[in-house]
């Protein structure tokens, strides 16, 4: 199945009330987005030696060390043995194909966005009064107070509940002013009091960790390439079924902007 073929089958299937239901209550994308998952998935073949191996993590994951004891586990989440092993030949399927389709565009993709994976680890006082953050900031830069107990005592954020320590997180999940002073910084380094909107900020850099591209990093990269071509795809389908909703009589070049084998980011 393709995309010309999905279309088909909604309308076929649905019918152009139906997909006004589904449009209503913002579930026919997500539903396009599975039928063209499916239709991607359905050719990719696994292996019994694939699913066994998938099984065992599995059992591991829930404390149980051998196969013999599956039956075990399903009785214990309560699913019958076709729908768990479905289940994981998807996970095998999809794996399988994005490492296939886009393990070549992985690092490309990897090093555009290199700036949005390198990880931090910071020390945060967030104030809303200026003096007080300066005279925190002494008592720190001093060895008078730790950090951790000013930030327990007077933290103004959530970083009061985790004394005073935020991450391991993308430096993107940060505000854009304080990003770039973390870049700069160096790890165990106090910096003076700055002002971020109605906030006074006092920040310790504790650890910078770079993105670097390992398997992990590579399927994640591949996944999010994946994700691109089904969105992409899922557009062009819901833009078509607009199209046809409102010019019935009218036949429409059935033709996807791009093909599985031939996606690319820089599309």
């Amino acid at each position: 199945m393709d995309c010309p073929q999905v279309l088909l089958d909604l309308k076929r299937v649905i019918g152009e009330e139906g997909r006004a239901l589904l449009q209503r209550f913002d579930l026919l994308r997500p539903l396009v987005e599975q039928m063209l998952t499916q239709s991607v998935l359905a050719d990719v073949e696994v292996s019994d030696e694939e699913l066994d191996q998938a099984r065992l993590e599995l059992l591991e994951q829930r404390g149980y060390g051998r196969l013999e004891q599956w039956s075990e586990l399903l009785n214990e989440i309560g699913r019958s043995n076709q729908e768990v092993v479905d289940r994981l030949a998807g996970v095998i399927r999809r794996q399988s194909l994005m490492r296939q389709q886009f393990s070549a565009k992985a690092e490309a993709r990897f090093l555009d966005r290199k700036h949005e994976l390198d990880q931090v680890v910071y020390s945060l006082l967030r104030l809303e009064n200026s003096f007080l953050a300066r005279e925190l900031y002494l008592q720190i830069e001093s060895g008078e107070s730790n950090f951790a107990d000013l930030a327990k005592r007077y933290a103004e954020g959530p970083e009061r509940n985790t004394n005073g320590i935020v991450g391991p997180v993308s430096l993107t999940q940060a505000h854009p002013d304080l990003v770039e002073k973390l870049r700069v910084s160096q790890p165990g380094v106090l910096l003076e009091p700055f002002k971020i909107s109605d906030w006074w900020l006092v920040v310790r850099l504790e650890r910078y960790s770079p993105a670097t591209f390992i398997d992990d990093i590579s399927d994640q990269m591949c996944r999010e390439i994946f994700d691109d071509w089904v969105s992409e795809q899922t557009d062009w389908c819901l833009d078509q079924l607009q199209i046809a909703s409102h010019e019935p009589g009218e036949s429409h070049d059935l033709e996807p902007r791009a093909a599985f084998s031939d996606f690319s980011i820089s599309q």
